[in-house]
């Protein structure tokens, strides 16, 4: 004789593997609902850390796992609110795009949400700081910091290397 589970079981193990692939491969997850509607976004990564419009008319929804973890997703819809990119910018690539003299703090928090870790003031430097937790090299445990002179102007990035580490992937920490 065989058993059926219940229609509820069958639904809440379905969601709870949706989930698991959302939070262990949310870019491949994100691959497959390009096109999409924000709900189906929201259902299954959950409602977003920040949401910024940007000047294109592109809304852009911020998935920060700062401060301790070392991502930040992008979720950004057109117009018609269909999801047009997913992607990790915490990246090299990301980072090189900033433009030091013409960015400001809007265009930070935009492409990497505001920073989970506190806000630091360097007076000697007249600068404040945000800082990110990322991956250099996609394996080294790093921060990237971003500098803002007094006008809230981007002046430089650093990426530094964490001596210390940090990096639990592999549980042994």
């Amino acid at each position: 004789m065989r058993y059926r589970l219940p229609a509820c079981v069958t639904v809440t193990v379905a969601a709870l593997v949706l989930g698991a692939c959302a939070t262990l491969r949310p870019l491949e997850t994100a691959e497959g609902m390009l096109g999409g509607p924000q709900h189906a976004v929201r259902d299954t990564f959950g409602a977003p850390t920040e949401t910024y419009q940007l000047a294109d008319g592109t809304t852009r929804w911020i998935y920060s796992k700062q401060p301790l973890g070392f991502e930040v997703y992008a979720a950004d819809f057109d117009a018609n609110g269909k999801l047009t990119s997913f992607r990790q910018m915490l990246t090299e690539k990301e980072i090189y795009e900033a433009r030091p003299g013409v960015w400001t703090k809007q265009d930070i928090a935009e492409r990497f949400g505001r920073p989970r870790e506190p806000i630091e003031y360097y007076p000697l430097m007249k600068r404040e700081a945000w800082s990110y937790r990322l991956y250099a090299g996609a394996y080294m445990p790093a921060h990237f910091s971003a500098y803002f002179d007094e006008r809230g102007v981007l002046d430089r990035t650093m990426i530094i290397v964490d001596a210390i580490g940090g990096d639990t992937r592999d549980g042994s920490k």
